[in-house]
């Protein structure tokens, strides 16, 4: 109106605007501007701009679980969607905003790889706690006198603690943890040593800091099998959305939206085939990143290993029964030692021959979690057994701590065999070459059974998968190859020496004469 009011009828839309914003979290999104990308490049940028979409199916499917979270104590969420899915606007951003508001005195910690990406949404998340929109809803604001970005509060009592994960996080205690994607990048995802630390800056500092009942919401992209999420997540997890018995003992609800639809359970009810989003990405913007297997299985299909494998592929390793062993191998065994038992290394043994072509043949082994002098004992009954050529290890830390029970056991049970050290090699990518060398020529032959089977989905899921003992004992195998022996051909393979001068001899002798001329002809032409 033309003074100012409004009219009984817009009042009436209005209320109903910050009822629907008070009662979901779905509503509070419709009720808001939501802040997007920066208005500037400058990277202390506070303002930004509306978001340019609207609100997708998959967005409200990520909100209802979101607010599910929020609503239930102790509750725990994974969100896995690809990028450029605006998983982390609305969980870390109008989320965080929509429960600080909902419940006075809400304390709220974000934290990501690093301090630079979750601040950015925290600054964005105060864009929102700041505006008149906000205030109407919750009758609340952000409490003046400070522009921190990492740290701010409302004046209902609820505040906001946003740092990187590996910095250490010594705020005060929260009621909602928000952990909005704890890898960095590829290199990260498969160092062994920054996983082992991400777990450990989870385990030690983030989770020290929930209050009880406090609920717990993880957004990542999937990078490797033993990412965060991964390493809360059974080791069976197959993909599904829904509750999860996990094996931190708590069941999490798992969201887990992959960019092409894979399952008839499909959370957004998409059919198979379906892609996400198409109202704002074309089938062309998937098909750009399918070119890369790899990427497209972890961070678009949330399938950390794609199905024919990253560094050795599935096709190239050929397979043979038990009666199809050649009989004249050599055999030899090599070994990666696990030195605690439980401690979520395995100690694996590999035994395998080599027949006179120079083909590899996987025999068998032994893999399990087990003490040291378990672990030795059973590499020695593989020696007894088979009485191997040569025994293969690795030089180093581990060496220094399984090398005098070794020793012991050799003597107490008279079983000896020949020991090669291999220097130790931090890269486990650049010593396992040699071995995906021969898998890509299709000279390495798993005999078929449990262990084959398991030693190669290790092998296809590497450097990604979970473990890797098997891994790192064929890695052995192939930087010894020049140290190792082919099998002597058999009786019926040898060739008889022919007598000189007889009749054979000269047969040979025009045979040879004739290639020759024939190569001659060939090379000339």
């Amino acid at each position: 109106m033309a003074d100012g009011s409004i009219t009984p009828s817009e009042a009436a839309r209005e209320l109903l605007r910050r009822r629907r914003a008070r009662e979901s979290l779905v509503g509070y999104s419709q009720a808001i501007t939501i802040p997007g990308a920066p208005v500037s490049e400058d990277p202390d940028e506070w303002l930004f701009k509306p978001i340019e979409t609207a609100v997708a199916k998959h967005h409200q499917v990520t909100m209802e679980a979101i607010d599910r979270c929020i609503r239930t104590d102790y509750g725990r969420l994974m969100i896995f969607e690809p990028p450029g899915s605006a998983k982390s606007t609305y969980a870390s951003v109008v989320g965080t905003t929509y429960a600080m508001g909902k419940y006075p005195g809400l304390r709220c910690l974000m934290t990501s790889y690093a301090a630079t990406p979750i601040i950015r949404h925290s600054k964005r998340a105060r864009q929102i706690a700041s505006s008149p929109e906000f205030k109407g809803i919750w009758n609340a604001q952000v409490v003046g006198g400070s522009n921190a970005a990492d740290e701010w509060e409302l004046t209902n009592g609820s505040g906001m603690f946003a740092a990187g994960l590996m910095g250490g996080l010594t705020s005060s205690r929260c009621d909602l943890g928000i952990i909005d994607d704890p890898v960095a990048g590829r290199e990260e995802a498969e160092s062994e040593t920054i996983r082992k630390k991400t777990r450990a800056a989870y385990d030690d500092d983030f989770l020290t800091r929930l209050k009880p009942k406090a609920s717990i919401i993880i957004i990542q992209t999937r990078w490797a099998q033993e990412d965060l999420a991964g390493s809360i997540l059974p080791e069976d997890y197959d993909g599904r959305s829904g509750p999860v018995e996990c094996r931190d003992g708590q069941t999490w609800e798992v969201l887990n939206i992959p960019a092409q639809c894979e399952r008839a359970d499909d959370p957004v009810g998409r059919q198979i085939g379906e892609y996400l989003w198409p109202e704002w990405f074309s089938e062309r913007h998937w098909n750009m990143y399918k070119a890369n297997a790899r990427t497209w299985s972890s961070l678009y299909q949330q399938r950390p290993v794609p199905d024919e494998g990253i560094h050795f592929k599935r096709e190239n390793f050929k397979r043979f029964s038990d009666s199809e062993t050649p009989a004249n191998l050599r055999k030899y065994l090599s070994s990666d030692f696990a030195t605690k038992e439980n401690a979520g290394d395995f100690t694996a043994h590999v035994l395998f021959g080599m027949d006179e072509e120079a083909d590899i043949f996987i025999l068998g082994g032994f893999n399990d979690q087990v003490e040291t002098d378990k672990g030795v004992s059973a590499a020695l009954d593989l020696v007894k057994l088979h009485k191997p050529q040569l025994w293969l290890g690795e030089s180093g830390v581990i060496e220094s701590a399984i090398g005098p029970e070794v020793k012991r056991q050799m003597r107490k049970r008279q079983n000896y065999a020949a020991r090669e050290l291999l220097p130790s090699i931090a890269d486990k990518v650049a010593r396992s070459r040699g071995f995906a060398a021969r898998v890509s020529a299709g000279t390495v032959w798993v005999k078929e059974g449990s262990f084959g089977d398991a030693l190669i989905e290790q092998l296809i899921a590497f450097p990604a998968g979970r473990y890797d003992d098997l891994v790192d004992c064929c890695s052995l195998i192939g930087r010894a190859l020049d140290q190792l022996m082919d099998a002597e051909p058999t009786k019926k393979d040898r060739e008889k020496p022919i007598a000189p001068f007889s009749r054979a001899h000269i047969e040979s002798l025009d045979r040879d004469r004739e290639h020759e001329a024939r190569e001659r002809k060939r090379y000339y032409t």
